[in-house]
């Protein structure tokens, strides 16, 4: 194998791959997760790599353009694996590296953890109606199964996946930076309120016509992008599409606007809810899976299949609820829970 791959012990510092064909410079869930994971853990003392499409040969996914599929990773992945030698390697996508990853790792008997993000079958099923889910979950249950862990974000979801037939899940919780994500008394549209956002890919699984066609007061905000956003401007023609925003500039958007509105009905978390949240801001949603999750029947968003009526009723919430549910619920904890569900027995070396 790839000599030297490392082991760890208790206590002591990690160096830990993480392997993810979703990267920048996308912007979506995933990469702030996996981002801020490398963040909290070097924060912790511990090595970080990621194995990414970057500076490898690449296509674009079909119908999901904005994620890149490396072509051929293997041997390459391969010599990252020697030269860095972690102590844990954690594959968080399905993808081309991913599946290279899942690969050596089986060739030499290393342990190793992957994640789900992405409820990946209603995601084929919005984009291809004549592939059935079954066979989806199929390959997700080929992909993950010899991994020593599956992590996923809530209790919820680990009981859903164990009725499609999942082992050795574990829950890694999603969390929010209380310090970047925060109210900002000077923060303002210049649009007519009150202000509804949405923020997110502008694609079909995200449902964002729903927001769009609901009867509503003062102004609808999408930031974000992707291959619906063209067709949804042509149709909602009164609708504001501000684009990709990040860092400050997002905000200040989020601190802008009087309700966050998260039409997904197929988001496995939804890390958006919390940002919203810390910056004060109450959230409308749909009551599926992702917002139970989040925030349940907390008295800071309204969950309703009437997604209009959640809206108007999360006017009514004060941002400062919001904002002190979000302050218990930060990164730092979600990283030590991750560290603890990784894979750190010895390696086979060949």
């Amino acid at each position: 194998m790839p000599a030297g791959i490392g082991t760890a012990h208790d206590g002591q510092a990690l160096k830990v791959l993480i392997v993810t064909d979703a990267w920048a410079p996308q912007v979506n869930g995933v990469v702030r997760t996996l981002e801020i994971l490398g963040s909290d853990l070097r924060a912790l003392g511990h090595e970080v790599r990621y194995a990414t499409p970057e500076g490898r040969i690449t296509v674009p996914m079909p119908t999901y353009p904005e994620i890149r599929l490396s072509l051929f990773p293997r041997r390459s992945l391969e010599n990252e694996f020697r030269e860095f030698a972690p102590d844990a390697i954690h594959i968080a996508t399905e993808g081309t590296l991913g599946l290279s990853a899942r690969a050596i790792c089986i060739k030499y008997g290393i342990p190793y953890t992957t994640s789900f993000h992405t409820r990946f079958p209603e995601y084929v099923r919005a984009r291809f109606p004549f592939i059935p889910e079954e066979t989806v979950y199929r390959f997700l249950r080929w992909f993950h199964a010899p991994a020593t862990a599956m992590m996923v974000a809530t209790p919820s979801l680990k009981r859903e996946m164990e009725s499609h037939g999942f082992k050795n899940l574990r829950i890694w919780s999603r969390g929010v930076d209380v310090d970047k994500f925060r109210p900002i008394a000077d923060a303002s549209f210049d649009f007519p309120g009150p202000i509804f956002l949405s923020v997110g890919r502008v694609a079909v699984e995200k449902n964002i016509e729903a927001f769009l066609s609901a009867d509503l007061p003062g102004t609808k905000v999408v930031i974000g992008d992707g291959p619906a956003r063209a067709s949804l401007e042509r149709r909602f023609p009164d609708a504001k599409f501000l684009g990709q925003k990040t860092g400050e500039e997002l905000v200040r958007a989020y601190a802008a606007s009087d309700v966050f509105v998260f039409p997904s009905r197929t988001d496995t978390f939804g890390l958006v809810m919390l940002e919203a949240l810390a910056c004060g801001v109450p959230v409308a949603a749909y009551p599926v899976q992702g917002p139970l999750d989040v925030v349940g029947d907390e008295p800071v968003a309204c969950l309703d299949e009437d997604l209009a009526r959640a809206c108007r009723k999360a006017l009514e919430i004060p941002g400062v609820a919001c904002r002190a549910y979000a302050m218990e619920r930060s990164w730092a904890a979600c990283t030590r829970q991750f560290v603890s569900n990784l894979a750190l027995e010895p390696a086979i070396e060949g």
